[in-house]
């Protein structure tokens, strides 16, 4: 066999792991060295995936393997089954017809009498039929569970989102991770402040904050990335985005089209299920939507790096375009920062100025919280009164909205 190696390749998944000890990888080790040994196999080398599903060939070990493969290195490539090289009925057939032939190696499998030196195995072709429909039906068995699971409320996530933890006496709650979830809130608090994911990015890396990767990492003993504190926008993005911090349980937020096409999809939100009170929240629900509604009307920084509270929610009382918030340069203070309607473009445009200092509206909207305060303390029952009568208009607005199409050009906010 010259300087080749022979490919002892040994593959568990969660679900081959059910089935006792006999798929185990030590038994498949055992069972492997002692045929290379007893059929005169030498120079052997074990290529092992634990925990990997034999429905994709995307497994490190496996890969390892083909590069072997592909250098010419390899005489033989041994497996106790079939089913441990792998379970998609297409890919297995290019394997033992094609590609294994094409690179001279020699494939067994132990248990199901498979070996190419002896000519083929008509048999083998049914095997990994029944192996590809065992993974389908195994996978469609689990799926009825996790629905079932999802369903009836229970955290099917394999991990909680970074704040939270398991609860250490059951497993199925989470309570929440209090040095991760101080991070958490001063995320969403720079947000309401003004800042955008790749300000509050910048400003987490700057303060030598532990990336999640980091953290996790950090608590769980791993060894820890390269780059402990370089925080992304997209990871600051996706907590901003959670809604599970504020107490709830969202399953089905991702679904698979089939079994082999293993890329999650996004599921709209009316396919997915919200259990409310489900742990204990890390932000109140009230600043989780407010947050949103400021992340649906995206504030860029000017060229001088400032935002404010206010971008994104003031619109033309004329045209309906958005006010787009200014500073001066040669000002060092922020008297002069205003807001401007988009579509008056220095005159050249389809509208009028409609200009407005940002301290004038600061002093509008707090004289206007003040007013009302004071309303409120004063004649609390009517405003009360008020309040439902409102949140009733509101409904059936909302309902009205629904039953008709959309007006294009409707937007919400303050008009200056």
């Amino acid at each position: 066999m010259g300087g080749k190696i022979t490919a002892l390749y040994c593959r568990l998944s969660q679900d081959d792991a059910l089935d006792g000890e006999s798929n185990s990888i030590i038994n498949q080790k055992a069972l492997l060295s002692k045929y290379a040994s007893e059929h005169g196999f030498r120079n052997i080398q074990f290529f092992i995936d634990d925990g990997y599903s034999g429905t994709s060939f995307q497994r490190p070990g496996f890969q390892e393997m083909m590069k072997y493969v592909e250098d010419y290195s390899v005489s033989a490539v041994i497996v106790k089954d079939l089913s441990r090289l792998g379970r998609e009925y297409s890919y297995m057939g290019r394997l033992q017809d094609f590609i294994f032939p094409a690179y001279d190696v020699r494939f067994i499998a132990i248990n199901d009498d498979v070996d190419s030196a002896k000519g083929e195995n008509d048999f083998a072709v049914f095997k990994n039929v029944f192996n590809d429909y065992y993974a389908k039906d195994t996978s469609k068995k689990i799926r009825a569970v996790v629905k079932m699971r999802g369903e009836a409320g229970e955290h099917i996530a394999s991990n909680p989102p970074y704040g939270y933890i398991k609860d250490p006496q059951d497993k199925k709650k989470w309570i929440v991770d209090e040095e991760a979830a101080k991070v958490v809130r001063r995320i969403f608090n720079l947000c309401i402040a003004g800042k955008g994911p790749m300000q509050i990015a910048k400003i987490l890396t700057a303060d030598k904050v532990l990336t999640v990767t980091a953290y996790h990492a950090r608590q769980k003993g791993w060894s820890m990335p390269e780059n402990l504190y370089q925080w992304c926008a997209k990871s600051v993005a996706g907590i901003l985005e959670r809604r599970e911090y504020t107490g709830c349980t969202v399953n089905f937020k991702t679904y698979t089209k089939s079994l082999k096409f293993k890329k999650r999809m996004e599921n709209p939100v009316e396919n997915q299920r919200v259990f409310g009170d489900t742990q204990p929240a890390i932000i109140e629900k009230g600043q989780w939507e407010r947050v949103q509604e400021l992340r649906k009307n995206k504030r860029r920084p000017t060229k001088t790096g400032k935002t404010s509270i206010f971008s994104g929610l003031l619109y033309c009382a004329d045209c309906g375009a958005k006010l787009y918030f200014c500073t001066c340069n040669t000002y060092k203070d922020d008297s002069q920062n205003h807001f401007v309607c988009s579509n008056y473009k220095s005159n050249t445009g389809s509208c009028k100025i409609h200009y407005i200092r940002e301290q004038v509206l600061y002093r509008i909207v707090l004289e206007t919280i003040q007013r009302t305060l004071v309303y409120v303390r004063m004649f609390r029952k009517d405003f009360k009164m008020e309040m439902l009568a409102q949140d009733e208009e509101s409904r059936k607005a909302e309902l009205w909205r629904k039953s008709r199409k959309p007006s294009p050009g409707r937007r919400s906010g303050w008009r200056i």
